[in-house]
């Protein structure tokens, strides 16, 4: 029988040393999870490495991790997938393991052909409005750290963890505790999912948008393509993502039922990598720590506000990534190295629904949103060229002024001194002067003055939930209606995002196929 062990290690010991001096003999080995836990190192505790490893023995085999699929054959109606980002396709990948064909519309382009479209709009302020950060093939997650850190459970999450390697991910990605990707590396993998998917026979089109779905009363029966194509189905999956404001709009006009939700407005903070390293590890600063990452939290009890950090990307970039050509909005990547001088952080203050904003409109909160990129977009066209961000120094902000001067960035796009106070609400730059203030606390140094601040991160989810039966993941209001990922609500990030399109999947299939 092989043996499953739990140990833990130095972060510089080598672990196949280990395994010899404690396993004499063995065979080979599997690793099934592998964490750091480096908390204390700035305060000399030695980082270390959390094993759980399988080892064998001579004539024992690895139990095998492969899923077995029934072939089901197809559906009546091949199911449209509207958005081919991580929800959408995982989605497809999965219907497609059971035999059932789909088709997937994707308002962008192939995602070789959308970098050559986001880099004139760095260069050249050539915007396109369906190829950019969020839209096109394999979605906004195409450019991120390439995170695949969830929260979730799920038994679905393995599943999705191991697809990523067999199309192509370092084999780590299925076993340590926060994998990532790198924007690089997703690319080629989502290409791999799109051309795999092909061979199985589904349908993707390219560059073209649903402009209407179609219903006969409450049941879905297909979608209106911008080209004028009508496409008929019965299971309409909506995977656009958090930033397909005309799809909200067109949901609202068809009485689809959805509710306001909370999210979070705030600002990329970006320091020098080395000095965020130094911060976290001390003297034990080592290649094979890798970048280092943190996560900070404050909560203001008085008013129940919360500022905290999201979407780390240690040795990465900030970009500007919005969706209209009037707006500006900041996020975050980095590649599977990690290796930029810079690393950069969403710091975020809570922003509720019925408190920050009316609910009388449900897409109030897109609107307050909107508000503030056109604001950023206004003063960027005023003291630039419309495509850089407003910036300002971490230690200008808390003390209210503006130096002319900033120092380099990662930003491909560029950026501008500016005062975030104009672009940002009041109880956002509150809760983040509040915020800031705590994080030096808990990281002294955090607040420095190369240390700068880019806005506006107003991206950080969905502004609705299009709300769904917990049984049979349709639209409560409308059948055959599937919303799914992040931009219906159900989702934050990459792998929760696929986990989500999943189980899309396996409750049509429950549907169509009675399994």
């Amino acid at each position: 029988m092989s043996k499953i062990t739990n140990f833990k290690l130095d972060f510089d010991q080598d672990l196949e040393f280990y395994l010899n001096k404690n396993f004499p003999g063995f065979e080979d080995y599997r690793i099934h999870n592998k964490a750091l836990d480096a908390r204390g190192a700035n305060r000399g505790k030695k980082p270390i490495y959390n094993y759980k490893i399988e080892v064998i023995y001579p004539g024992e085999k690895f139990s095998a991790y492969q899923e077995q699929f029934n072939f089901l054959g197809e559906f009546k109606e091949k199911p449209i997938i509207v958005g081919a980002g991580p929800a959408g396709l995982f989605c497809a990948l999965r219907l497609a393991e059971y035999g059932i064909k789909s088709i997937v519309i994707e308002r962008g382009d192939r995602a070789h052909n959308r970098m050559k479209h986001i880099a004139r709009f760095w260069r050249y302020n050539e915007f396109d409005k369906d190829n950019n950060v969020c839209f096109g093939e394999g979605g906004a997650g195409l450019f991120s750290d390439g995170k695949l850190i969830t929260r979730i459970k799920s038994p679905y999450v393995q599943y999705v963890m191991n697809k990523f390697v067999d199309f192509g991910a370092p084999p780590e990605t299925a076993y340590v505790s926060n994998p990532h990707l790198g924007s690089n590396k997703i690319r080629g993998l989502i290409k791999k999912i799109t051309d795999h998917l092909k061979e199985k026979g589904c349908e993707i089109y390219y560059n073209v948008k649903v402009d209407e779905v179609l219903f006969d009363e409450s049941q879905v029966r297909g979608v209106k393509l911008s080209d004028g194509r009508l496409l008929e189905s019965n299971n309409i999956v909506l995977a656009t993502g958090h930033s397909a404001k005309e799809m909200y709009r067109h949901l609202k006009e068809k009485e689809v039922k959805m509710v306001p939700k909370d999210f979070a407005v705030g600002v990329r903070v970006e320091h020098r990598r080395e000095l965020i390293d130094f911060l976290q590890y001390g003297r034990f600063v080592h290649e094979n720590l890798g970048a280092a990452r943190y996560k900070l939290t404050y909560h203001n009890k008085d008013n129940d506000k919360g500022t905290y950090s999201f979407c780390m990307c240690p040795g990465g970039y900030v970009l500007s990534s919005g969706t209209d050509e009037d707006g500006i909005v900041v996020n975050g990547m980095s590649n599977f190295a990690r290796n930029s001088p810079w690393s950069n952080s969403a710091l975020v203050v809570s922003v509720q629904a019925g408190k920050d904003f009316s609910t009388d409109d449900v897409l109030n909160g897109h609107y307050f949103q909107r508000d503030i990129e056109k604001k950023a977009y206004e003063a960027s066209m005023e003291h630039a060229e419309g495509k850089q961000v407003p910036t300002q120094r971490l230690k200008d902000f808390l003390e209210g002024k503006v130096s002319k001067d900033l120092p380099k960035t990662s930003c491909p796009s560029g950026i501008f001194s500016h005062s975030l106070n104009s672009v940002l609400p009041d109880f956002i730059a509150t809760g983040l002067r509040e915020g800031l203030e705590s994080f030096d606390k808990k990281m002294p140094g955090f607040i420095n003055n190369d240390a700068i601040l880019m806005a506006p991160e107003t991206r950080t989810s969905a502004p609705v939930t299009i709300k769904r039966s917990r049984a049979t993941f349709e639209s409560e209001s409308h059948k055959g209606l599937y919303p799914c990922g992040e931009g219906a609500g159900y989702a934050g990030g990459i792998t929760s995002a696929a986990v989500d399109g999943v189980k899309v999947a396996m409750a049509m299939i429950r549907k169509e196929k009675n399994v």
